[in-house]
């Protein structure tokens, strides 16, 4: 808790430097006054403040870093004495960044929504048609402590039985962490629907205090709906390792410092849990990989895996044990009907309640939902009974399994006595692709309002066909969807699956299309939405609205499955569409196979738009979005090291860009082609920025034109034109600073490399200058952190090259290895950590 306190005031501290100094400070200064008042020295704190803005004014005026520092420190300081007097503080500090300092304040308020226990604000946000979503943790840009990961799901219902089973995996979690030596592996095996998540869940809740470091969780059910054959072999297992690499450092997105091969990143996995003491909880493993890659080195963690099945080769394993979760006997069926129905009813009709948890087959998915009749329906047990027996009976022929057809027995009743609209909603959400959502979506795969949908919901959550989940959205059984797929295949018409995708689909598109233009308004975009947008409301411009970034990274699974069902049912357009506007979030957070395979199924359905195409317009608009994609593509191959491939898609991407008559395409194709070079012949990369840059004039182009005037002056200042490059960066910063809408990042990064001209030029106090000046604005906005880092590292080597400025070097070096220590670029921090090392000898 005290480490928690300590990170969760850093965090704090780093955004209040940024408001201190902001243009906010003085419409902030009484909200900050009252939350710093409940501390000790409360009677002083808005001249504690005021002496904070002008100490951090002067400071910056002379670029003096440690003076910074001190009045950072002394701020985390405080906020730490006001949080342990008032955890609610940290919530109310939240609230107030986000109004005033939201670019400063993301990594705070993540922290607090991410669930560090202090004070859970912002657990959920609405949007418009009752959308929500989980905001993920996010690090730090101040520092490279991790978050503790607390990522099991909670049991949202009435947990009942399983006693003995649950106090038997306590006790042996309980010795595992009494015990210096060893990791312990426990796998749940039994029928689907008979309760294994929910015991391990359940399991976990109890057992936090035994796990200090966190707990970490994997749905292997939903990976294998994820992963593709491109990702080969073990992709379910490799970004399962991904997934607990990020949660370990507290990241929400972005795989940048993890590494691509599965080798690789088991082999990091290993490293990182060594000294720590964690719970993994693994869902429905299917392979002995998925469980021997995910053991955690440090002793005293813990896995818990459930199955469907024993796995043969993890019973060779000596440290693995198999836990038999059976059906619920007869006494504790009663038990789950007690909770569900109260003791009262089943106590009137003990036989009959016995035999229905007979007819059931003890299996609680099916339980719960005859407990949802008997409430519901006003039913006596018999008569439930009674009825379940003639649906057993009818189901008997169908040569189905018996845990199927118990399922299925309670099933069918339910279902046909829903009334028609809730049927159909029931129906056509089996066809989701996936099976947790929200009364938004549920009204758009139904066609009908997010009101109607939210009542409709509520008849079939009184049914137990659907739960109601702690975040206010809903999640359906694989069970019961696959019986809803069944049905929705059975009743309704052929077209309608598609229909749905294409709802579905352009729901996920008009959001993703708001977020993108949220987060990067002037990115380059083909697919003309205007139409589309016109008369939708913008989730994201609400003076409430959700981040927009995290929104995108809560959903990403979601919208993906759906571009996978949009390029299957063969919806051209709308997939090429919704993979542009989708990737925008890899820009940020770098997913590399998650945006590899966006990008290829947008390239596919391109092509086959360009094929179907009515309309010249229609054919030019698909090929430009085909060029578009392929030269976006190019960066994840990059990042994966399959340079030829990535050059490959670039020469197809010039090819198809100069066959339509947009320059601004053409112009950024050629800017990919740039960066490209630099890596593969450094020598060709200044004329294709001089092309970028040329198209850009001549089609109007103000931004496009800056870019490429920075990234040519790069360029020429790698090989060595220092001159000619310095005149061509200070035109690029002025272009980007003078802007309507100000590029604070790209105009910061520019100043950085300004500075670093400075340097081969021999003026190395202006270098020294520039760069701080490129550092302080760095950490001031969204996406800055990895070029801080880099600037951090530019200024070391300039004020190391210069001598006298050890405490400089320090200080750049520490911070730019805890930035890619947040980032997981883990062998860049540890090389900085060596600098320092030898800075001492």
């Amino acid at each position: 808790m005290e480490a928690e306190l300590q990170g969760l005031a850093m965090a704090g501290a780093t955004a209040l430097v940024g408001l201190i100094v902001s243009e906010g400070f003085e419409r902030a200064k009484s909200g900050l006054a009252r939350l710093f008042g409940r501390g000790a020295s409360g009677e002083a704190a808005e001249e504690e403040l005021q002496a904070a803005h002008e100490d951090l004014t002067r400071a910056r005026a002379v670029g003096d870093v440690g003076a910074q520092s001190d009045v950072q420190a002394r701020l985390q300081h405080r906020l730490e004495g006001v949080f342990r007097e008032d955890p609610d503080a940290a919530g109310e500090l939240a609230r107030l960044l986000s109004e005033l300092a939201p670019d400063a304040s993301h990594a705070f308020v993540n922290l607090v929504s991410g669930g560090v226990n202090l004070a859970p604000v912002f657990q959920s946000s609405p949007i418009s048609g009752d959308i929500h979503f989980h905001v993920p943790s996010a690090p730090s840009s101040a520092t490279g402590d991790r978050v503790r990961p607390d990522q099991v799901p909670v049991v949202t219902g009435t947990f009942s039985n399983r006693t003995v089973q649950l106090g038997d995996l306590e006790a042996w979690l309980g010795m595992l962490a009494g015990d210096s030596g060893s990791v312990g592996v426990r796998v749940l095996s039994g029928l689907p629907g008979v309760g294994k998540s929910a015991l391990a869940w359940r399991c976990a809740e109890r057992v936090k205090g035994l796990f200090p470091d966190g707990q970490l969780y994997v749905d292997f059910a939903t990976l294998r709906d994820l992963v593709t054959p491109m990702t080969g072999p073990g992709g379910d297992v490799s970004e399962a390792l991904a997934m607990c690499l990020r949660g370990l450092r507290g990241l929400s997105g972005g795989d940048f410092g993890i590494p691509d091969s599965l080798l690789d990143r088991a082999n990091l996995f290993r490293s990182r849990t060594a000294g720590l003491r964690i719970l993994l909880v693994l869902d429905d493993v299917n392979q002995a990989a998925q469980v021997r890659a995910l053991i955690p080195k440090g002793a005293g963690s813990a896995v818990l895996a459930t199955s469907q099945g024993t796995i043969g080769e993890l019973a060779l394993d000596g440290g693995t044990r198999f836990v038999p979760v059976k059906p619920l006997d007869v006494h504790g069926g009663l038990e789950l009907l007690k909770d569900r129905c109260g003791a009262e009813a089943v106590e009137a009709e003990p036989e009959a309640a016995e035999r229905l948890v007979r007819l059931c087959d003890g299996l609680p998915v099916a339980l719960q939902v005859a407990a949802a009749r008997l409430v519901g329906d006003s039913l006596s047990m018999a008569e439930l009974a009674a009825e379940l027996d003639d649906e057993t009976g009818r189901l008997a022929g169908l040569a189905l399994d018996g845990e199927e057809s118990s399922v299925s027995a309670v099933l069918g009743p339910s279902y046909r006595l829903l009334p028609p609209d809730a049927a159909r909603l029931y129906r056509l959400l089996g066809w989701l692709p996936f099976g947790l959502f929200d009364a938004g979506v549920a009204a758009v795969a139904a066609g009908t309002d997010p009101g109607s949908a939210k009542r409709l919901l509520g008849v079939l959550a009184k049914a137990g066909l659907v739960e109601k989940a702690h975040d206010k959205r809903y999640r359906m059984h694989d069970l019961v969807r696959l019986h809803a797929r069944e049905r929705a295949a059975e009743e309704e018409p052929q077209t309608e699956q598609s229909a749905l995708t294409q709802r579905v689909g352009t729901h996920y598109l008009v959001l993703t299309a708001f977020a993108d233009r949220a987060l990067r308004r002037e990115r380059l975009r083909i697919a003309d939405l205007e139409d589309l947008l016109r008369d939708a409301a913008d989730p994201f411009a609400a003076a409430d609205g959700p981040p927009p970034l995290e929104w995108l990274d809560a959903e990403r699974s979601a919208i993906l499955a759906v571009l996978r069902d949009a390029v299957r049912h063969e919806l051209h357009t709308l997939a090429w569409r919704l993979a542009e506007s989708f990737s925008v979030l890899f820009l940020y957070h770098r997913y590399l196979r998650a945006w590899t395979e966006t990008l290829e199924l947008g390239i596919e359905a391109a092509e086959a738009a360009v094929a179907a195409a009515d309309t010249a317009g229609e054919m030019e608009e698909a090929t430009a979005g085909g060029a578009r994609l392929r030269s976006l593509l190019s960066r994840p191959l990059i990042d994966l090291g399959q340079n030829n491939r990535a050059g490959e898609q670039l020469q197809r991407a010039v090819e198809l860009a100069e066959a339509t008559d947009r320059l601004d395409l053409r112009a950024s194709v050629q800017e990919f082609l740039g960066r490209y070079l630099e890596i593969v012949d450094p020598s060709e990369a200044a004329g294709a920025y001089r092309r970028s840059l040329q198209l850009n004039e001549q089609a109007g182009e103000t931004r496009g034109v800056a870019l490429a005037t920075f990234f040519l002056g790069r360029a020429l200042d790698a090989r060595g034109d220092h001159a000619e490059a310095m005149a061509l960066l200070r035109r690029a910063q002025r272009d980007l600073e003078n802007r309507e809408e100000p590029d604070l990042r790209m105009a910061a990064r520019v100043k950085a490399a300004i500075g670093v001209v400075h340097g081969h030029l021999g003026d190395t106090g202006q270098a020294i200058h520039d760069l701080r000046e490129a550092i302080r604005e760095l950490a001031g906005v969204a996406d800055g952190m990895q070029y801080e880092a880099q600037a951090r590292v530019r200024l070391a080597g300039l004020a190391e090259q210069a001598g006298g400025q050890e405490e400089l070097v320090r200080e750049c070096l520490s911070r730019a290895a805890g930035i890619n220590d947040a980032l997981g670029n883990q062998r860049l921090a540890e090389e900085l950590r060596r600098r320092l090392t030898d800075l001492d000898r």
